[in-house]
C-alpha cells in the first residue's frame, strides 16, 4: 500500500474554478475512471476523474471550495504499488500539460486512443420499416455499453437500441418520426478505446479539443483517463449512501443549476432515464405544490391479494396522456361551461351535399363545419386563442388559428393539428380530418403533427352522453367538448318543434378566460352552428 496524493488536473486555463459536487468520501474505494468531483465555470462543468484505483484517506476541498490547476485534491491508498521510476510529485504532476502525462502500472503504459464508430440497426427479426418513437440521448451525451440510444415501435412491440460502445455521441443521424431499417446508421460516437502497450517514454494521443466540447459543456482532459469513461454513479454532498441515478450529463448539469436533487425526481425515459422535462416538471410541481400542501401519494395495493391479477405495462403514449392530464388538472383552475347548439338545419345541409361530397371522393362529416365555426368564434373572441407565458406575466397572442382534434386510436388518445383552418374552405377542411384520422389511426403521426395547436375540439357524439368536463390541452386556454346530439322538444312561439340539439362543454383555464366570455363564446358558437350563414359574415 502507498498513500499518494491526487492534484488538479489541467483547467484549460481556467482558474479559482468553484466544487459544485462530491462525488466521493473519505473510507470510498475507487477505481480508474471513477468520478471524484465536479466542477463548474461560469461557462462549464467538468467532472475530474481518478487517475487510478485506491481508497480516499484525505479530501482537501470542500463543496463550495474554489481550486485552480495543481491544487492537492485529495489523499487516497493506492491498491496497487506505483512504479518506482514514475515521478508523481506534485511538481511533476502539476506543471505537466495533459497530453504528456503517462499512466505508469507496473512498467508499462496504455494509450488512451479515440475512434470514430457508427452505431447501426441491429436484426430486427425481420421486421422492417420500424418507426424511431423516442431519441434517448442528444449530441454530446457520454453512454457506457448497453445505454438506450433510440427506442423503436412496431404495430406490436417496442424495443429499445441499445449502445454497443462506451463513448460520446457526436452526431444523430435519426429523430422522432422517421422510418428506419435493420443495418441503418443511427448514430457516430466517440468511442475511447485502450491500445497496445507503449514503452513508458512513448506519449499518450490526447484527445481533439473538438470533441471535448458539445452543446456547450466541457469533459475534463484529465490524466490517462478521460471523463467518458466516468461512472453514472454519484455520492450526495453529505456523504450518504452512493445511489445510481439514470441520467446524461446534460441533465445532471441543468439539476445542478436548479438545486434539485436527482434522486427525488422519476424519469420517464427508457430504462427510468432522467431528461430535462422530468427536471422541468418536478421543478414546477414543487413551486406550485408548497410541501406543507403537498399532495398525498395514493397507497400502494396489492391487489392480488384479492384475487387473480394481470400486469400490463403501459404504452408510452399512455404514460404521457397521464402526465399531461395530471400536470394540466394540478396547475390549471377548471371551469366548465355547458351550452346547446340547434343543429338541425345544419345537418339537414349536410346531407343535401352527400352527392356533392361523393362526386369530390370526399365524406362530409360534421367536424370540418365545427372547425370552421370555433375559428370563427376564435377570431371574434381572441382571449381563448392565447396562451399564458411562462413566467406568469404576459400573455401571448395567436395570430394563427390552428385547431387540434382529439382522436381515439387503438393506442391510445391523441390529437393531430390542423393548421389555419380560417383559411381553408369546408371541402378542404374534410379533406384534411380523413387524412390526419386515417394517419392517426395507422400511428403514423409524427411529433410536428400535434404541435402547434391554438384550441382543441373532442368529440364524443359517436359514441354518446349528455355532457362531460374535458381537461384543457396545455398551453392552451380552451376545449370544446361535443356530445351525442338528440331530437329535443324547441317551442317556436306557438307549438313545440323537433329539433336536433348537441350539447357543447366549454372548459377553459380561468386564470385567462372568465365566466362572462365563456358564455358568450358558446353562445356565439350556437349561433354560427343554427345559421351556417354566419359562416359567410366571418
Amino acid at each position: 500500500m502507498t498513500d499518494k496524493t491526487m492534484y488538479i488536473p489541467d483547467l484549460g486555463g481556467a482558474t479559482d474554478v468553484e466544487v459544485i459536487e462530491l462525488s466521493v468520501a473519505v473510507g470510498d474505494t475507487v477505481s480508474e475512471g471513477d468520478s471524484l468531483i465536479v466542477l463548474e465555470t461560469d461557462k462549464a462543468s467538468m467532472e475530474i476523474p481518478a487517475d487510478q484505483d485506491g481508497t480516499i484517506t484525505v479530501m482537501h476541498l470542500a463543496l463550495g471550495d474554489s481550486c485552480s490547476q495543481g491544487d492537492p485534491l485529495l489523499d487516497f491508498t493506492t491498491v496497487k504499488p506505483m512504479d518506482d521510476q514514475s515521478d508523481t510529485s506534485p511538481k511533476a504532476i502539476s506543471t505537466l500539460a495533459p497530453e504528456t502525462i503517462v499512466a505508469s502500472n507496473e512498467d508499462q503504459a496504455l494509450t488512451a486512443k479515440n475512434e470514430s464508430k457508427t452505431v447501426r440497426v441491429p436484426e430486427l427479426g425481420g421486421v422492417s420499416n420500424v418507426e424511431v418513437i423516442e431519441v434517448a440521448v442528444q449530441i454530446g451525451a457520454e453512454l457506457l455499453a448497453g445505454d438506450v440510444i433510440v427506442v423503436l415501435e412496431t404495430d406490436k412491440a417496442s424495443m429499445e437500441i441499445p449502445s454497443p460502445y462506451a463513448g460520446q455521441i457526436t452526431e444523430l443521424l435519426v429523430q422522432e418520426g422517421i422510418q428506419i431499417n435493420e443495418g441503418d446508421a443511427i448514430a457516430i460516437m466517440n468511442v475511447a478505446e485502450t491500445g497496445g502497450v507503449e514503452p513508458p517514454e512513448q506519449q499518450a494521443q490526447p484527445m481533439p479539443q473538438e470533441s471535448l466540447k458539445q452543446q456547450g459543456q466541457v469533459i475534463s482532459q484529465a490524466p490517462v483517463q478521460t471523463a467518458l469513461t466516468a461512472k453514472t454513479t454519484r455520492t450526495h454532498a453529505d456523504h450518504g449512501t452512493l445511489k445510481s441515478v439514470h441520467a446524461g450529463p446534460a441533465v445532471r448539469m441543468l439539476a445542478r443549476k436548479l438545486g434539485v436533487d436527482l434522486t427525488q425526481v422519476v424519469g420517464s425515459g427508457p430504462k427510468n432515464r432522467l431528461l430535462k422535462e422530468d427536471i422541468h416538471d418536478f421543478v414546477k410541481h414543487r413551486l406550485n405544490q408548497p410541501q406543507s400542501n403537498a399532495i398525498e401519494s395514493l397507497p400502494l395495493i396489492d391487489f392480488s391479494q384479492f384475487g387473480p391479477i394481470e400486469r400490463v405495462k403501459m404504452r408510452k403514449i399512455h404514460r404521457l396522456t397521464a402526465r399531461n392530464m395530471t400536470r394540466s388538472w394540478l396547475n390549471v383552475p377548471h371551469v366548465t361551461q355547458f351550452d346547446h347548439a340547434d343543429i338541425t338545419d345544419l345537418e339537414a345541409f349536410r346531407k343535401d351535399m352527400k352527392s356533392e361530397a361523393e362526386k369530390r371522393g370526399v365524406r362530409l362529416t360534421l367536424l370540418p363545419f365545427m372547425l370552421k365555426a370555433c375559428a370563427q368564434a376564435l377570431r371574434q373572441y381572441p382571449q381563448f386563442n392565447m396562451s399564458l407565458d411562462a413566467d406568469d406575466e404576459h400573455l401571448v397572442y395567436k395570430h394563427y388559428v390552428h385547431i387540434g382534434v382529439a382522436v381515439d386510436t387503438k393506442s391510445g388518445l391523441v390529437v393531430p393539428v390542423l393548421q389555419n383552418v380560417d383559411q381553408k374552405t369546408i371541402w378542404q377542411l374534410a379533406d384534411e380530418v380523413i387524412a390526419v384520422v386515417q394517419k392517426a389511426q395507422n400511428e403514423k403521426l409524427v411529433p410536428k403533427d400535434m404541435q402547434g395547436g391554438c384550441f382543441t375540439i373532442s368529440s364524443l357524439g359517436s359514441i354518446g352522453g349528455s355532457a362531460f368536463t374535458p381537461i384543457v390541452n396545455t398551453p392552451e386556454v380552451a376545449i370544446l367538448g361535443i356530445s351525442k346530439a338528440e331530437i329535443q322538444p324547441r317551442w317556436d312561439g306557438s307549438i313545440f318543434q323537433p329539433r336536433l340539439i348537441m350539447p357543447l362543454s366549454l372548459s377553459y383555464d380561468h386564470r385567462a378566460v372568465n365566466g362572462a366570455d365563456s358564455a358568450r363564446f358558446t353562445t356565439y358558437l350556437a349561433q354560427v352552428l343554427a345559421d351556417i350563414r354566419h359562416l359567410l359574415m366571418g
